[in-house]
C-alpha cells in the first residue's frame, strides 16, 4: 500500500503520457485516469449501459464501445451534454483511481488526472503535484499531428482545460518538456529520487 501519491498532469499535448511511462520506468505505480475512462467505456465497459441511455445507442460504435468522436462533438455543442458525461464517468473514475492507488505497492504512486488542476477532489488526495510544461504552440502542433485534428479543434480543447499559468501556479514541481526525451526521462530520475525521499518522510493525503 502506496503512502504517498503525486499528481502528475499537463495540459493536451503536453507529454503526460511520456512522463508518466518514465516513471512506471523507474518503478513508480501509475494510476490513469484517462486509461480508466477508456476501460469504463469500452465494449462490455460499466459506463456504457449509462451512457447509452443518457445519449442514445448511436453513442455506441458497432462493437459497442463508445464512439468517442461522436461524444466530443456532441459535448462541445452542448454544454449540458458535458455536465451529463462527466456525471456518468467522474464518480466511477474517481472510485477505481482511489482503490488503485489504495493497492499500489510502490513508495509513491503518480495519479495522472489530466484536469486535476480543474477538480478539488483530486488535488485534495495528492501529497505533492507535478505538471508536465512546454509552449502551447508545441501542444497544438503535437496533438495535430497524433490526432489528426485542425487547429481550430484543438484549440476548442485547450479552451476547456486549465490553462499554462493556472497550472504552474499550482504545481509543486515541474517538467519542461520541449520534446527531448532523454531531458524528460533525466528530470522524472530526479523527481523520483526526491519521491523517494519524500515518501519515506511525509504521509499523504488518503487517496
Amino acid at each position: 500500500m502506496s503512502d504517498f501519491v503525486v499528481g502528475l498532469t499537463g495540459g493536451i499535448g503536453s507529454g503526460k503520457s511520456a512522463a508518466a511511462d518514465a516513471f512506471a520506468a523507474q518503478g513508480a505505480n501509475v494510476v490513469d485516469t484517462d486509461a480508466i475512462a477508456h476501460e469504463l467505456t469500452a465494449a462490455g465497459g460499466a459506463a456504457m449501459p449509462a451512457l447509452v441511455a443518457a445519449f442514445g445507442a448511436e453513442v455506441a460504435a458497432a462493437d459497442g464501445a463508445l464512439d468517442r468522436g461522436r461524444m466530443r462533438r456532441l459535448v462541445f455543442a452542448d454544454p449540458a451534454a458535458r455536465g451529463r458525461l462527466e456525471a456518468i464517468l467522474h464518480p466511477l473514475i474517481r472510485a477505481l483511481s482511489a482503490e488503485r492507488c489504495r493497492l499500489a505497492g510502490s513508495p509513491y504512486v503518480i495519479l495522472a488526472v489530466p484536469l486535476l488542476v480543474e477538480s478539488g477532489t483530486y488535488r485534495e488526495r495528492c501529497s505533492r503535484i507535478v505538471a508536465v510544461d512546454c509552449p502551447e504552440s508545441l501542444q497544438i502542433s503535437r496533438v495535430m499531428a497524433r490526432n489528426g485534428l485542425g487547429e481550430a479543434e484543438v484549440r476548442a480543447i485547450m479552451a476547456t482545460q486549465a490553462s499554462r499559468a493556472e497550472r504552474l501556479s499550482v504545481a509543486d514541481d515541474v517538467i519542461a518538456n520541449d520534446g527531448d526525451l532523454a531531458n524528460l526521462e533525466k528530470q522524472v530520475g530526479e523527481l523520483h529520487r526526491k519521491y523517494l525521499r519524500l515518501s519515506s518522510q511525509i504521509p499523504k493525503a488518503n487517496c
